[in-house]
């Protein structure tokens, strides 16, 4: 091991890390978004952009709700999971 191999062992755990919370951080903020439209609209599914059944104001405000639940949950488990690593390492 070199001089700097804590800090490569650090940065592959945080590596790891960052790809498992990516998941769960995903289907968390994908179960959310989907109880917050149908709170919102009353439908169960949210349009997609593709669809004609839908036009641009319903479909960029699906798209803006979405993004921003993302946001917020990825920005919180990211946040958990960096303070985890650090207590547990030191770094």
């Amino acid at each position: 091991m070199n001089a700097n191999g804590g800090q490569d062992v650090s940065r592959v755990v945080s590596r790891g890390a960052s790809a498992v919370t990516g998941m769960i951080g995903g289907a968390i903020a994908g179960a959310v978004f989907k109880q917050v439209w149908k709170f919102a609209s009353g439908e169960d599914e949210a349009p997609q952009a593709t669809s004609d059944d839908y036009g641009w104001r319903e479909v960029l405000v699906a798209a803006a709700i979405q993004g921003a639940i993302f946001g917020v949950v990825k920005a919180a488990i990211d946040r958990s999971a960096a303070r985890s690593i650090h207590r547990a390492t030191g770094k």
